[in-house]
């Protein structure tokens, strides 16, 4: 039986910081996500034996110290949190690369140039590249040193968000090579789509790699194939994050975030759509609650 009790739970947004390097999946929870693997077998099974695991939600928060659950975070970390904080760490890794020039062996490197205008390119017709990254290769979470731009990849999502992303990443990240895959739009993925995704991922391997496409299906899709990437990076399931970065979803001003009310502010403005998210769905969680104290 899933139960919040037992979960092993990230503690605070300091604790992002002490996260090792290497390949790590990172999903969050909420009282939705935990509502959905309270019945769905393979979703509690991903968010349990993940990396880690992050409490997207006050609720969360308030329930572990209600029900004195094993851990007791301090504090919300929204997936937009995470990936402000990843994101932010990837970029001034970047920027030490440029100002290593061509001095790059005093920061422990062998480097090679790399010009502005270079782009990649893949086989498959959705993989989308923007290289904006410039200057030399610093940093490397994997002890294979590879001589090329800083990469994120973003895969979910439609084309139309997609491209938004790497428009806005060039502003806000500029120091990074932004890759997307956009994968088809159906309730389940065929072999031969799971084959495509997994391909195009191996072929970027990324330094950071989110997945969007909506829980459960990110979190249940990531973990099934976790084998199957031969990646070194981080690895979060964040989908509403690229619609947020994107523009195409507005979030929450910072007054409702600060107050726990973000879940609020996104019924008041979408309520046809998340009334059963929220209303049934937060009765059900502190149901559930109830009868784990008890």
């Amino acid at each position: 039986m899933f139960r919040l009790k037992n979960l092993n739970i990230l503690g605070s947004k300091a604790e992002l910081a002490a996260l090792p390097e290497g390949k790590l999946l990172i999903n969050t929870i909420n009282a939705h996500s935990y509502n959905t693997a309270r019945k769905d077998e393979l979703f509690a099974e991903a968010l349990t034996n993940g990396d880690v695991l992050i409490p997207d939600g006050v609720s969360i928060v308030k329930a572990c110290r209600w029900i004195k659950a094993k851990s007791l975070p301090k504090e919300r970390i929204a997936g937009w949190d995470l990936f402000e904080f990843e994101m932010n760490k990837l970029e001034e890794c970047g920027m030490k690369n440029v100002e290593c020039g061509v001095n790059g062996e005093e920061c422990g490197m062998n480097n090679s140039s790399l010009d502005n205008s270079q782009s990649a390119s893949a086989d498959h017709s959705k993989l989308k590249i923007q290289n904006s990254c410039s200057g030399k290769r610093l940093y490397e979470p994997s002890a294979k040193f590879r001589e090329r731009p800083l990469t994120v990849m973003f895969m979910g999502s439609s084309q139309k968000v997609l491209d938004l992303i790497v428009k806005r990443a060039a502003e806000v990240y500029p120091h990074l090579k932004v890759v997307t895959y956009s994968p088809p739009y159906k309730p389940e993925f065929s072999e031969e789509d799971n084959k495509a995704i997994i391909e195009a991922i191996n072929a970027v391997d990324p330094d950071l790699l989110w997945i969007g496409m909506t829980a459960p299906k990110q979190e249940k899709w990531t973990y099934s194939h976790w084998n199957e990437l031969n990646i070194h990076c981080h690895v979060g399931t964040i989908g509403a994050v690229f619609d947020f970065f994107a523009g195409t979803v507005e979030r929450a001003p910072m007054w409702w975030q600060r107050h726990g009310l973000e879940w609020l502010y996104r019924l008041l403005k979408e309520p046809k759509r998340m009334w059963r998210r929220y209303i049934i769905g937060n009765t059900l969680f502190l149901w559930n609650m109830l009868k784990e104290k008890c």
